[in-house]
């Protein structure tokens, strides 16, 4: 924040000073020395080797896109390793994988016993890499409950009667992707001053523009490949340890059940270019402030270019369960190498009603603290 101002002194309130800033640690990729980045031109260009790169506008709002992983999309690996077959529940629209000599009596999802077989589909990849089974069942009964209990709004009854049931452990498909990412970008930052009126002090601020080029190595963008099952539960714990993948061997999944994925290799590309673009604008933000000792990050206009896309076709372990508490189910997922729970629980709405009224109390204390 700028030093205090006097009475009488001059300043300008909310007026955007425009102040453009060449950032960029670039290396070159022929000789390595830093590249120089020129905001008019949109170009980078090495002085040593006279390697240039143009660059897109960040006011254009596209993301160009270099998808050099087009190869990668033949699909060379088909085989399973033994023979499977696929199962498709009519009630919920789930199709998994088991091995040909399993029959499916209960839909893992939603526990319907309305399964049919359906064709073999010769286009579909076989997964990669597998990312095992590290929680058991019995542990993951026991998280369930250790996550009931820490539901504030739970009714005490739900705590102590509710087991878990049905619980069935599935590998779902994921894909997961790396990329090089390069984003011109201009950014709105503001500065807090204060300024003295009369007794007391106004804050205001005074936003600067800057523009520069702003790179990150995205590691692992991770996109849920299923379009068949739609619980929402299963994003909030689909943060896995890949550190600890697998090839793929048949052997990982022999006594499970394996979803095969229902979005394509594209449709997830898409899916994670947004995923990333949120990513690569919070950082970027963070960055700034830091940078420049910014008190707010204002409206920020980037275009990303990707380079160096390569994919990942992944299973991994994921329990589902539900629980019964006066007569409504409940469902909740547990991821099956961290442990990691989400659901939904029931709530009483007693509870509520306390915990506002201590809300309310608490805060009526406070401000007559501060009005003494």
């Amino acid at each position: 924040m700028a030093e205090n101002m006097e009475p009488g002194a001059e300043y300008q309130e909310d007026i955007q000073s425009v102040s453009t800033v060449d950032v960029t640690d670039k290396k070159c990729p022929n000789c390595g020395a830093a590249v120089v980045y020129n905001p008019e031109t949109l170009t980078m260009a090495c002085d040593f080797c006279g390697y240039t790169r143009q660059l897109p506008q960040p006011e254009a709002g596209k993301e160009i896109q270099e998808l050099d992983f087009e190869s990668a999309k033949i699909r060379q690996s088909k085989d399973w390793g033994t023979k499977k077959k696929s199962i498709e529940c009519k009630n919920c629209g789930g199709n998994t994988i088991y091995d040909d000599a399993d029959t499916a009596a209960v839909c893992p999802f939603c526990g319907s016993t309305n399964v049919m077989p359906v064709d073999d589909d010769e286009d579909v990849m076989a997964p990669g890499g597998v990312v095992p089974f590290e929680i058991s069942q019995e542990k993951a009964g026991e998280m369930f409950e250790k996550w009931l209990k820490g539901k504030l709004f739970a009714p005490s009854a739900a705590k102590k009667s509710c087991k878990a049931k049905n619980f069935n452990g599935i590998y779902l498909p994921y894909w997961t992707y790396d990329t090089d990412t390069t984003s011109p970008y201009k950014a709105k930052l503001g500065f807090e001053y204060r300024v003295k009126r009369g007794d007391t002090y106004e804050t205001k601020v005074r936003w600067a523009t800057y523009s520069g080029v702003y790179q990150e190595f995205i590691d692992d963008q991770v996109v849920y490949a299923s379009k068949k099952t739609n619980n929402s539960n299963i994003n909030a714990v689909s943060d896995f340890d890949f550190s600890k993948l697998k090839p793929y061997d048949p052997q990982y999944i022999a006594g499970f059940v394996a979803e095969r994925y229902t979005v394509g290799l594209d449709e997830g590309w898409d899916t994670a270019r947004q995923l990333i673009s949120r990513k690569l604008k919070q950082n970027l933000s963070a960055k700034l402030k830091r940078q420049y000792n910014a008190d707010r990050v204002g409206e920020i206009n980037m275009s990303t270019q990707y380079d160096n896309i390569t994919f990942k076709y992944l299973l991994a372990p994921i329990w589902l369960a539900n629980f019964k508490f006066n007569g409504q189910v409940y469902d909740f997922v547990v991821n099956g190498q961290t442990g990691k729970v989400a659901g939904k629980s029931p709530i009483s709405i007693l509870r509520v009603i306390i915990a506002i009224i201590i809300a309310i109390v608490v805060i009526g204390i406070l401000l007559a603290l501060l009005n003494n």
